[in-house]
């Protein structure tokens, strides 16, 4: 049997295994993208990693054929993930070992060539897996306290009377909660996302890629600070209602916008430091990586 048929064989044959294993933990996963905005960019990513593996293609035609044992020992390790995830009944280690069972299989099938060159796109895989909730309240929380100390500080500012008891701003006319959903962390996680995606396609150089993943952070923080402090403004100074419902749905995609072109600019400067970098040399170092 030609190498290729062989490999689609062996990839049909591993995909329904693990169809089998884990239909249950990935129908789940879609559920929870569907149900919970904070991770609804889950449905791009798996697509996006398809595709970059798929860039790959030709490098992983041309790359030597060694399996390693290593490999089952990297897919026993994560079904003990898995196992451990399923008694304890915690998602986030059953949706986490499907990764590593991916890159032991590519290990122990292909060898090391090959999972060196599909790391970027099993490592992207990492961001459709939603956040333990005890990390994920240790990240939101005190982007709430943040958020509240901005708008705080707009309003003081801005000449009117705001008493803030924790992320809960009392304002003359009503009272303002910066609520889990208004932490900012649903624009954290989608602008590092794109931030990366960004990265990928516009940048030759690892640093480059980096610093853009990593300006996504801050944009991310300052963006959402400056919706609470307006939301809290316009608020008092126009009408409760910008406060709650269209309005407020409406200010939350204008500063993604807003968030989104920042980070543009970021990659702009970036580039503008490197005038050779383009479309053309990201393609070029992309195959001299592979």
């Amino acid at each position: 049997m030609p190498a290729r048929h062989r490999d689609l064989a062996i990839a049909c044959v591993l995909g329904a295994a693990l169809l089998w294993l884990y239909g249950g933990i990935l129908s789940s996963l879609a559920r929870q993208w569907a149900s919970d905005d904070n991770y609804s960019h889950g449905f791009f990513v798996l697509p996006l990693a398809v595709y970059f593996a798929w860039e790959r293609r030709g490098a992983l035609l041309d790359a030597p054929r060694r399996p390693s044992i290593a490999g089952v020992f990297l897919i026993a390790a994560s079904l003990v993930v898995l196992l451990a995830g399923l008694l304890g009944a915690e998602l986030f280690l059953t949706r986490i070992s499907l990764i590593g069972v991916l890159a032991g299989i590519v290990l122990f099938v292909w060898g090391r060539v090959h999972l060196r060159i599909l790391t970027f796109p099993l490592a992207f895989l990492i961001l459709m897996v939603p956040l333990p909730a005890i990390i994920f309240n240790q990240i939101a929380f005190p982007l709430q306290l943040l958020a509240s100390r901005a708008g705080e500080l707009a309003l003081s500012v801005a000449g009117i009377p705001v008493l803030r008891e924790g992320n809960v701003l009392q304002l003359p006319s009503r009272t303002l909660e910066v609520a889990e959903a208004c932490s900012g962390i649903r624009s954290l996680v989608s602008l590092i996302t794109l931030a990366i995606v960004l990265g990928y396609f516009t940048e030759p150089r690892a640093g480059a890629r980096t610093l853009i993943a990593l300006a996504a952070v801050p944009i991310a923080i300052l963006a959402n600070a400056a919706r609470v402090a307006g939301t809290g403004l316009a608020s008092e100074l126009v009408s409760p209602a910008v406060a709650e419902g269209f309005f407020h749905t409406f200010s939350g995609w204008l500063i993604f916008v807003v968030a989104f072109a920042g980070l543009l600019g970021v990659q702009r400067v970036i580039a503008g430091r490197d005038p050779g970098a383009g479309r053309a040399s990201v393609v070029q170092t992309r195959e001299a990586e592979a």
